[in-house]
This record gives C-alpha cells, sequence and structure tokens, in this order.
C-alpha cells in the first residue's frame, strides 16, 4: 500500500514553490542528483532507492487534512493552497538502475520539470536515494571482504528506526547480503529470512546441552547453536558436538547444522572450533560469526587464518559506521527560456562545490574485457557511436588524456527515462533480480578498485562540449569572484 509521503519536504521548498506561483515563474528546468566524494574512502558507491523513490513521485498528492494543515502554518495563501490541492508531477525523471555501480559528480538522477514541481520533491529524493545508496555501499564493501563466504543481515534493533531497518535491509540484500533477521523486509521484499537464537533461550534452561538438544530437536533441518553464552569452547563447542552426534547417528543432514559464535578471539575461537568439530567426524558443520564485525574486521580476521563460513552482520553495517551520511545533493543545472535549456553553474571558493551545468547525459567507457574504463557526462544533444575514436581527458588535469579506438571500447549510456511528462515509466524488478545485476557491476570494477584501503580512482571525466561550456561560465562569473577578492 502507498505512504503518503507529500508533505516529506522542508518547508522552504513550500515557500520557493509560493513565491514562483506568485510571480508565475514555472519555467521548465534541470536538476541533477549527484553526490561529490565516495563514503569510506572507496573508488565507487552503488545506487540504491529509485523504487521507492519513484514510488514517491508516482503517488505525489495532497489531501484536504495536508491542505488544512498547510493552511494552519500561516504561510500559504489560499490560491497557492488551492493550486496544490490538484497538484500532480508533470514532469520527465532520468535515472541509473538501481544496483549500478555509481561515481562522483556524475548526475545519477536527472530532473526536468517546472520548477514549482521540481523544487518540491527535492528532500524526499535525497532522503530516500541517500540512505539506500549509503547502506548498499557499506554492505557492497562488507561483501567484498568476505568474498564467497555469506553475509547475514542482523541490524533491525540498531537500525535508527523502523524505516532504516527496513530499507536498509533491502539496501544491504541488494548488495550482496545473502538473506535477513528481519521478518517484515522479508515479507515486503521477498528476502530470505534466517536466524538462531539468543543467549536467552540458552540461559532459560537448566543447563545448555538440554537447550541444545531442545533446539534441535523443534529445528533439526536448520539447527545452528550459539555457543558462547558460558564457555566457547569449554561448554559451547563441546555440548554442540554431542548434540550433532546424536542428530547425525538419527540419519540428519550435518550440512544444514552450525555454529555461532558471537564474541571473543573470533580467529582463535573459529579455528579452535574448526579442529574440534573436524576432529569429532563433523566436518560439515559450518561455523557463523557475529558481533560488531564490518568490512575491516572481516579482512583482519581472514588474514589470521579465521575459520569462518557466514558472518552476521549488524550494527556497523546498518547504521553504516565511518560514514553516517552519503551526501547526495540536488542542483540546479539548467533553466528552459523560449525552447532552449541555459546552462547555469553554481560556483564556490571550494572547487569540489563547483556543478557540472546543463542538460547532460552519461555514458559508461569499458575496455574489450568489460572493466569500466572511465564514465563520460556529455550534453545531452551528444550522440557517440562505437565505430569512432573517443577522446577521454581529465577535467581538472587536462593534458592526462586516452583516446579508445573503435574497437577497442564499448560505451553504455547510463541514465534511464523512468517518467515521461509525469507518467511513471519504471518497471519494479524483482529484488533477486537487483541482486545478481549488482554483483555484475561489481564485476565490472578493477580489482585495485576495489581495495578498501586507498582504492584506485575511477576516473570521471567531461566530453569537450561539456568542459568548454563549463569554462565559458566559470570565465563569465568568475570576474566576479575575483572583483571581490580585490576589495578584500
Amino acid at each position: 500500500m502507498p505512504r503518503d509521503l507529500s508533505l516529506l519536504t522542508d518547508l522552504y521548498e513550500l515557500t520557493m514553490m509560493q513565491g514562483y506561483f506568485k510571480s508565475k515563474k514555472n519555467n521548465t528546468v534541470v536538476f541533477d542528483v549527484f553526490y561529490r566524494t565516495n563514503p569510506f574512502g572507496g573508488a565507487y558507491s552503488i545506487c540504491c532507492g529509485i523504487e521507492q523513490m519513484a514510488d514517491y513521485i508516482k503517488n505525489l498528492s495532497f489531501t484536504s487534512e495536508d491542505i488544512d494543515y498547510l493552511r494552519s502554518t500561516g504561510y500559504f495563501e489560499d490560491d497557492f493552497l488551492a493550486y496544490l490541492s490538484d497538484f500532480r508531477f508533470t514532469g520527465d525523471v532520468y535515472a541509473i538502475p538501481e544496483g549500478s555501480v555509481i561515481l562522483p559528480k556524475e548526475p545519477i538522477i536527472k530532473i526536468v520539470a517546472p520548477i514549482i514541481e521540481a523544487q518540491l520533491i527535492e528532500p524526499a529524493v535525497l532522503n530516500i536515494v541517500n540512505h539506500q545508496s549509503l547502506i548498499a555501499t557499506k554492505a557492497a564493501r562488507i561483501k567484498h571482504a568476505a568474498g564467497d563466504n555469506a553475509i547475514l543481515e542482523f541490524g533491525l534493533r540498531r537500525a535508527q528506526g523502523p524505516d532504516a531497518g527496513i530499507y536498509g535491509t533491502r539496501a544491504a540484500y541488494i548488495a550482496g547480503c545473502s538473506g535477513t533477521s528481519n521478518v517484515l523486509a522479508g515479507k515486503m521484499f521477498d528476502i530470505p529470512v534466517l536466524g538462531t537464537h539468543a543467549h536467552s533461550w540458552i540461559m532459560s534452561f537448566d543447563n545448555e546441552y538440554e537447550a541444545f538438544k531442545t533446539y534441535a530437536e523443534i529445528y533439526p533441518d536448520n539447527c545452528t547453536l550459539l555457543v558462547d553464552t558460558y564457555s566457547t569452547l569449554r561448554s559451547g563447542v563441546p555440548n554442540a558436538i554431542r548434540v550433532f552426534k546424536e542428530m547425525k547417528e538419527n540419519g540428519k543432514d550435518m550440512n544444514r547444522c552450525g555454529i555461532r559464535i558471537d564474541s571473543g578471539d573470533l580467529a582463535y575461537l573459529t579455528k579452535r572450533a574448526r579442529t574440534m568439530l573436524d576432529e569429532a567426524g563433523l566436518c560439515e558443520v559450518k561455523i557463523s560469526a557475529s558481533g560488531d564485525l564490518d568490512e575491516n574486521l572481516i579482512s583482519s580476521l581472514k588474514d589470521q587464518g579465521a575459520r569462518i563460513d557466514s558472518w552476521g552482520i549488524g550494527t556497523r553495517m546498518i547504521i553504516a559506521e565511518g560514514n553516517p551520511s552519503f551526501g547526495g545533493v540536488y542542483k540546479l543545472a539548467a533553466i528552459e527560456e523560449n525552447g532552449e535549456f541555459i546552462p547555469k553553474i553554481k560556483i564556490s571558493e571550494n572547487s569540489v562545490k563547483i556543478t557540472n551545468p546543463g542538460n547532460k547525459s552519461l555514458y559508461r567507457v569499458y575496455n574489450n574485457e568489460g572493466k569500466i574504463v572511465a564514465d563520460l557526462i556529455t550534453l545531452d544533444y551528444e550522440t557517440y557511436s562505437e565505430r569512432d575514436d573517443i577522446l577521454l581527458f581529465d577535467p581538472i588535469e587536462t593534458w592526462k588524456q586516452t583516446i579508445m579506438h573503435s574497437g577497442e571500447y564499448t560505451i553504455r549510456p547510463m541514465l534511464e527515462l523512468i517518467f515521461k511528462s509525469g507518467q511513471c515509466l519504471f518497471n519494479p524488478r524483482p529484488i533477486r533480480e537487483i541482486q545478481e545485476y549488482c554483483k555484475k557491476e561489481q564485476d565490472t570494477l578493477w580489482e585495485e578498485s576495489k581495495r578498501l584501503l586507498n582504492p584506485h580512482t575511477i576516473h570521471v571525466d567531461l566530453s569537450r562540449p561539456l568542459y568548454e561550456m563549463k569554462q565559458d561560465l566559470l570565465n563569465k562569473y568568475g570576474k566576479d569572484q575575483l572583483n571581490y577578492r580585490r576589495k578584500d
């Protein structure tokens, strides 16, 4: 059931909307959604949340209760409120496919709409896409550290509220998790739900063996026992071995059995536990680890030879520890006047905040091995053919240039039209299909760009026409900056 998020906006969006309405200024504009730097010191991010963004825009309308509330604030006049009562989004929206690898400063969403409409949706679009992209990026890093081991998402109780838990689970699954403990997210998004039991289960029985045996009798086909309630090696693992041997004698499949360790020195404990299980003839029994894990700790544990088959990840993934905000922004790039888009640029003394002007497109260039060479931001009228050579150059250090000759590369447009004149064209995909697509996207990255520390940068270049347009605008408006400094 769609949620009413029409008032999920900032007050100044509505006051600007009323200002545009009163001044009869409602030109069609282009807004870009992009981010400036990759979180966690990485070389890439993962785009997520497009489906929920599309649902929000599709269902955008103001109820009579919404209008009454806005009237009660004292900010808005009746003619503007009457306009809002019939409000519908009528613009175009382009977006990078969900699960895609994305890079800084490139448009991941483009809004082409009357400025009143485009202004309204800014906060909700950023709220939805920033959050899910952040969690997906964190989950992708954790999955990369874990390699072939399964990652299980266990973060609900530590998420910042129900929505963060639900949609964070969705994003984590898209980026590579195998399942979740979050039952509601499992139901909503068709994500496998997984889990064992808590320490309280063990403590509620007279002894650990009885607790394990009872649990195994109830769940013989999915039996993972938490072994660190009292003493992992002196009590937990021996009691689990006793129960598993009894199950094996009764013909149960040990491939569906495991132990989980939630505390202590996981490298030492899992190596010792693996030896104990193998010596007991239980080589099929898996070992799962949990307890404030992240990509850095997983990488360290694997380097130490920890014997872990799956990882339960909670707090540090669901809250994106180390980088609590994705930092996506929503910036005006062009205004239509007399049927032509006039480019707009934001200039800042902080060079990273200078925007790319104009109505733009985005292409991704691959080598013949399917690895990303660079992303290319162009003006929307430019066309490219793989039959032609293509020049790639660094927009800052412009002498760094690469010519990709015909036959040496493939090129792919990245932005897809998901709304046309307000009509939703977006077709939701099954989440497992998005997850598989996300995996293939990450396979297009060079291994050097997947490094957790000091990864190799993936280039985002500008086409020659866009570069020249940007330089013209910088020269035009930069004179004001120069005069300002001379007065200081």
